[in-house]
């Protein structure tokens, strides 16, 4: 999460007075700055602080992106999205909660993983870091152990048809949808090579 100092924003006319947090949750709290904005008006910024997460783009040796099907409740529908979870629970390295969340949401081991880098999921509203993690050679080779209320469909779809889905908006959770167009290049080369 984080700091209430803002070195950058300072040196652009920002001045932080203090900091506040209204609502907190185990996966979130709400933060409001009290801040005297570039024009001189003191008024409150607010946001959302998080511990950031990790998308992983799992394909099998044959070419086969995994995807999960997922139901929301928040939106009362279905998503397709990529296996994924939060370090709000979680200690170690987006490599570990990776390997974690692949096990847990589909049932998946892989001994090549790769770490492709990470975007920011909302800069206006949230400061939470996303991290993307390509994992090759996907064995599906356990039961899933998921969260009371993960409602999640296993599909293995074609690297085509995987990367079609994100450019033309199947695939509506953008982070899901970032982080395979990120990883294209290598989906194809494992596409093409098997």
């Amino acid at each position: 999460m984080a700091s209430a100092e803002k070195p950058n924003g300072r040196a652009l006319g920002w001045e932080h007075i203090e900091t506040r947090y209204p609502y907190t949750f185990r996966m979130f709290r709400v933060r409001e700055d009290i801040v005297r904005w570039p024009d001189g008006e003191i008024r409150p910024f607010v946001y959302v602080e998080t511990a950031g997460a990790v998308w992983v783009v799992p394909v099998t040796a044959d070419g086969q992106v995994v995807l999960i099907r997922q139901f929301r409740y928040m939106i009362d529908d279905w998503s397709w999205e990529l296996p994924a979870g939060g370090f709000h629970d979680f200690q170690g390295s987006p490599l570990d909660l990776a390997r974690q969340e692949l096990a847990e949401e589909v049932g998946g081991e892989s001994d090549d993983w790769e770490y492709k880098g990470f975007f920011r999921t909302g800069v206006s509203l949230f400061d939470q870091v996303g991290h993307i993690v390509l994992a090759r050679n996907v064995r599906l080779c356990r039961a899933p152990d998921r969260e009371p209320g993960e409602i999640i469909e296993v599909h293995l779809v074609p690297v085509p048809r995987a990367l079609q889905m994100a450019r033309g908006g199947e695939i509506l959770d953008v982070h899901s949808a970032l982080a395979l167009l990120r990883c294209e290049p290598d989906l194809w080369d494992i596409f093409h090579r098997r």
